[in-house]
Formats: structure tokens, C-alpha cells, sequence
């Protein structure tokens, strides 16, 4: 078959311009991003970008990008998204936020420094209430901060102490990262929620050893002098008992088979609704409330998971993702280099862009080349949602820290000096989940 040197021409000068569609998508989110632009006006201005460079590619109509954008979002898994919102912001409402801080502060209020643990345990827990570290570092800056000032801290230690120990919600199951990231790469999301057990664990273990030795050292006094009496531990289990039991329902009941991870999103939300008439607290104005603060924050995740879809479609398309995988491959041999490579890249990728849309573009470039290399689905998926994650509480952009600066009114810069042991901290972690994968993997070998 003899080939035209017009249609070679025709072929090579469609790539080129497909090649510069795709890298002008890219240079407008990054742009859109850093002018601090609302994160789906950027996705979407950068989808539409390529689809306006292809407007006269007759092979790729343009109702595609709308299609994409609706499809995005249809998957069954993504529904354990509002489930699992709606879940944490009735637990809010319902005052079962409250029972989880006084528990809290009863183990802990000893302790110098008492403030400052109650804030890294409150996190932990309420990772198995709301799975959000925007929604969780939102609510402790309203809540802990004033308090921690109040005590004595000061509001950059109090604030950064917030962000850092938000990180870990998301970890803990259910964490709504977890459901979009095994939703994109095809990763049981069962198994993803009990991977994140060990590291959000780990983290906590170090989070409170470094509270410790600042409050020693800063002279931040715990809340308590005496004793906790059996009395009062009594008083604060009983009252707590019952929404410390959400995580273990859900992780069991999807290990049982009873329900899927999506239908756990609906067991949890009957449960909040139960806790609310067990508590008399649940009543039709917090109710109402609850289902309107759901609706927004949903609304707000699924757009960006639309818009964000319709670019790893595209990006798929252009066979972006397998050049990548073999430029990296043939540059890199070893999978260690490989997993601290992208760590680095990670984080300065979450330094500019918000984690949800970062992992929906991301996941599909980055997951075969790990599988290449022979690396642990599981163990890859917990390195990279740490690292993402770790991004948002670092400079120049990092919207952990905007968003607890923002609520908590401290400037960023007192911000950033006092996150400095944190950020040290958080390269050890990221360290020991990269050469020690059984802190991931371990968990999920023991209940699967």
C-alpha cells in the first residue's frame, strides 16, 4: 500500500496539533490554579480547551465532552460519597462531634498539652465519622482553635496543628479519597479502608509524641491537674461508645459481605439518623440543615470529578499515559526510585492543585507505570493518597492550609514557621510508608 506524502503530512500535522491541544489544557489549569480560580472553573476551562482545538476534528464530536463530564459521574462507587458527607455532617448536627471531643479531652486532658492531643485524637476518630480532612480541619479550627488560644497556645501552633492532624481523616475508613481513588484505578475500596488503619494509626502515634515535647517545651498546660476518676472515663465512654462503633460496622460488615462499601454509605446515614433520636437531638431544622450542607458539599466534589474525567479521557485518548510510562520506564530502573520520584512529584503537585482533581488525572497516568514496575496496588494507592494529601498543607498554594488560615484568621506565615517540626515529621511518615509496605498491606493480609 503506497502512502501520499500529503496524508503523512495531514497524520503528522494532527498530532502536532492534538499534541498542542493537550499541553495548552495543561498551561490553562495550572494558570486558572495559581490565580487562585474556584478548582471546577479551572478543570473545566482546561477540558474545554482541547475540545475547542479539536471543534473541527470531525472523528470527535463535541457532545463527547459533555458525555464525559455526566459519565464521570455515574459510577455506582462514587455513591458512597454523599452517603458517607451526609453520614458525618448529621453526626455534626446530631451533637455525636461533641461526645467524641469530650471523650477525648477526658483521656487525654492530663497530659501536657492536653488541647493540642484532644485535636490529634478528635481527627482520628472522626476520620470513621466524615472521611474529609477539608470538612474535619474546617470544623476543628472553629472548634479547638479559639480554645487552644484560650489555653495558651499560640494561633500558628493551634492552626498548624489542625491541618497536620486532618491528614489523618481521610486515612482512617471511611475516607472519601479512598472511594474515589479505587473507584478510578479498578482497587477494592474495601481493602483501600483497611489499609489506611495502620498509617493513620502510625501518624497519630508520632502526632502526640511531637505535641508532647512542644507542649513541654512551650510550657502548654494540659486541662486537667487530677486524676480522671472511673467515674468521669465511665460518663465519656458511655456517651461516645455507640459512634466509636461506626467504623468497626462498616469495615466488618464489608469484610462479611453484607453490604458493599457504597451500601456501608447508607447503613452509616440510618445510623446517624439513629444516634440523632437516641440523643433527642435530631430535629427537623437540623435535619433540613444537614441534607442542604450535603447537597453543597457533594455538588462540589462530583463537579470537579466530572470535569476532571473528561481530561484523563482525553489525556487517554492522546496516549499520553503509556509515553509517559515508557520514558519513565526506560529512564528508571528500580521501583524504590520510582515510588520517591513520584512522592517528590506529588508534592509539589498538591502545592497548586486541590487533591480530589490531582488524583482524578493523576491515577490513571500513574497506576500502570506502578503496576509495571510490580509494585502492590494497595501499597502504591496508600503512598500516593498520603502524598497528595501532604500538598495541602504546604506553600505556595496548599489548600489545607488556606482553608484552616481562612477559618482560624492566622497569617500563613506564622503558619509556616510553626509547621515546621510537622513537615519534617511528614517526610519520615512518607519515608516509612514508601521502604515498609506492611504498614499498608499488613492490616489487609491479617482481615482478607
Amino acid at each position: 500500500m503506497v502512502i501520499s506524502w500529503a496524508e503523512i503530512t495531514r497524520k503528522e500535522g494532527k498530532k502536532s496539533m492534538n499534541n498542542g491541544a493537550v499541553m495548552a489544557s495543561g498551561i490553562i489549569l495550572l494558570v486558572l490554579l495559581f490565580l487562585r480560580a474556584p478548582v471546577f472553573c479551572a478543570v473545566f476551562a482546561s477540558g474545554a480547551i482541547y475540545w475547542l482545538a479539536n471543534i473541527s476534528n470531525a472523528s470527535l464530536p463535541q457532545i463527547i465532552f459533555a458525555q464525559r463530564i455526566v459519565s464521570g459521574v455515574e459510577s455506582n462507587a462514587l455513591l458512597a460519597i454523599p452517603f458517607f458527607v451526609c453520614s458525618g455532617v448529621l453526626m455534626n448536627y446530631t451533637g455525636v462531634t461533641d461526645r467524641i471531643m469530650h471523650f477525648c479531652s477526658i483521656v487525654t486532658g492530663r497530659r501536657a498539652g492536653g488541647l493540642g492531643h484532644v485535636n490529634v485524637l478528635l481527627s482520628t476518630l472522626m476520620g470513621g465519622l466524615s472521611g474529609s480532612n477539608m470538612a474535619d480541619a474546617a470544623m476543628e479550627a472553629k472548634m479547638l482553635v479559639p480554645a487552644m488560644e484560650e489555653q495558651g497556645y499560640t494561633r500558628g501552633f493551634s492552626s498548624a496543628l489542625t491541618a497536620v492532624s486532618s491528614i489523618i481523616t481521610p486515612l482512617i475508613p471511611p475516607g472519601i479519597a479512598m472511594i474515589i481513588y479505587g473507584s478510578i484505578a479498578g482497587v477494592s475500596i474495601g481493602k483501600l479502608f483497611v489499609a489506611g488503619i495502620g498509617p493513620g494509626l502510625m501518624m497519630c502515634v508520632i502526632l502526640l509524641f511531637i505535641v508532647s515535647h512542644i507542649a513541654k517545651k512551650n510550657n502548654y498546660k494540659p486541662i486537667r491537674s487530677g486524676r480522671m476518676s472511673f467515674r468521669d472515663f465511665y460518663i465519656a465512654i458511655k456517651s461516645s461508645l455507640l459512634p466509636l462503633c461506626l467504623p468497626v460496622i462498616i469495615i466488618g460488615g464489608i469484610r462479611l459481605g453484607i453490604f458493599t462499601p457504597t451500601e456501608a454509605g447508607a447503613v452509616a446515614i440510618f445510623y446517624a439518623i439513629f444516634l440523632g433520636l437516641l440523643y433527642r437531638q435530631l430535629t427537623l431544622k437540623n435535619f433540613l440543615g444537614a441534607m442542604k450542607e450535603t447537597v453543597l458539599i457533594t455538588s462540589s466534589i462530583m463537579i470537579i470529578i466530572g470535569g476532571a474525567s473528561a481530561i484523563a479521557w482525553f489525556l487517554t485518548k492522546e496516549r499520553i499515559p503509556q509515553q509517559i510510562t515508557e520514558s519513565i520506564v526506560s529512564m528508571i530502573s528500580n521501583k524504590w526510585i520510582f515510588l520517591v520520584s513520584v512522592d517528590l512529584f506529588l508534592i509539589l503537585v498538591g502545592m497548586f492543585i486541590e487533591g480530589n482533581a490531582a488524583m482524578i488525572i493523576l491515577v490513571p497516568l500513574l497506576v500502570p507505570i506502578a503496576r509495571s514496575y510490580g509494585i502492590d496496588d494497595i501499597h502504591f494507592a496508600i503512598v500516593f493518597i498520603f502524598t497528595m494529601i501532604c500538598g495541602g498543607i504546604t506553600p505556595p498554594m496548599g489548600t489545607l492550609m488556606f482553608l484552616t488560615c481562612g477559618v482560624a484568621k492566622c497569617p500563613v506565615k506564622e503558619f509556616i514557621k510553626e509547621c515546621v517540626p510537622f513537615y519534617i515529621m511528614l517526610g519520615i511518615c512518607i519515608i516509612l510508608l514508601i521502604f515498609f509496605p506492611i504498614i499498608s498491606t499488613g492490616i489487609v493480609g491479617l482481615v482478607y
